[in-house]
């Protein structure tokens, strides 16, 4: 009873860390309801176990860089996989406003397991691109003719090695799967069946990173777009203008109108002093006529005015010759002749 008591409190060991962890993994996957609090719960746990794991892998240095592939023992092979597990998993984290974050924290998980794999030579593949190698390559391809269509070539070629070269693993994992968990299989099966396992990764891995920088891309682009609405919602918006009636002077406002309250009457100046207050004028002001305007504007006053004095003359020579017809009446001037 006291041993069974003692095994409880003792921390969980580094296989049965990152076996509990594969397998809350693998329940994620599967589940049917995406963000529910039961896959939330297990995302979250199997994380916080492989940060343990790689604590203790850490202070244990069970890898060293100075060792090469065939110096790790094939039991400890499973332990590379721990950062493309975390990866995995930070994928799986719900929560939308904190997707960006989630995708780079993962990118840079499974770059990690790419780099580490890399090392020990475990599959012959090229690393994504990155800040520091994403510039040296602009800069040995700015001589080539078209470096754009030779990276989706070979992007292309790459993808369907990866695809063949992931059927061949997936069919030998699952010949040897059964062995290696039943402990029948000799030290060569399992170091063949833990290095499929990270071989099968990388290739994860390679689709993880390609697809979470499609995904990054397109997140902030609509940040940037999100940022010019509100700019541009955020200006000042004028006031509307009320309806009005425009008057030569402030009597005639007094006098014209709608009939009802509910139209304003105003003065042309009053309409000014209203529109320059809300910038509503053209710079400010309103344009001053030219000279030519004005000239124009002088002469048709004066043969406005030039009109109507001729007018007057004509109707005041009209009346002075009724009133001369009506002094003298026709015959009027015969009739001394007569006498």
């Amino acid at each position: 009873m006291a041993a069974a008591e003692e095994d409880e409190l003792l921390p969980p060991r580094l296989p049965e860390l990152l076996e509990t962890s594969k397998h809350l993994l693998d329940e994620v996957e599967v589940a049917t309801v995406p963000t529910g609090s039961r896959r939330i719960d297990k995302v979250s746990k199997g994380l916080e176990l492989l940060k343990t794991a790689a604590e203790m892998l850490s202070q244990l240095d069970v890898f060293s860089p100075n060792e090469d592939l065939e110096e790790i023992a094939s039991t400890d092979l499973k332990y590379l996989m721990l950062p493309a597990l975390q990866g995995a998993l930070t994928l799986k984290q719900a929560n939308p406003s904190k997707r960006l974050d989630h995708l780079q924290w993962a990118r840079e998980h499974f770059l990690n397991y790419l780099t580490q794999c890399q090392h020990y030579h475990v599959a012959e593949f090229e690393l994504p691109q990155t800040k520091n190698n994403s510039a040296e390559n602009n800069c040995a391809g700015s001589s080539m003719a078209d470096p754009n269509l030779i990276t989706m070539v070979s992007q292309r070629q790459a993808k369907l090695e990866r695809y063949k070269q992931k059927e061949e693993v997936e069919q030998r994992l699952s010949a040897l799967k059964s062995a290696v968990e039943s402990d029948e299989a000799d030290d060569e099966c399992v170091r063949e069946y833990y290095l499929l396992h990270l071989r099968r990764w990388i290739g994860i891995s390679l689709e993880e990173i390609e697809s979470s920088d499609l995904e990054i891309r397109i997140l902030r682009g609509k940040d940037t777009f999100k940022e010019a609405s509100t700019f541009h919602s955020s200006r000042e918006v004028r006031p509307p203008m009320k309806p009005f009636i425009l008057t030569r002077n402030a009597a005639q406002a007094k006098v014209f109108g709608a009939g009802y309250p509910s139209l304003a009457s105003m003065t042309v100046n009053d309409w000014y002093d209203q529109h320059r207050k809300f910038g509503a004028l053209p710079d400010q002001g309103i344009a001053k006529q030219t000279s030519e305007v004005k000239r124009a504007g002088g002469q048709q006053e004066d043969e406005e005015q030039k009109e109507e004095e001729d007018d007057k003359r004509t109707l005041q020579q009209a009346q002075e010759w009724d009133d001369w017809k009506d002094a003298h009446p026709r015959g009027n001037g015969n009739q001394q002749n007569m006498d």
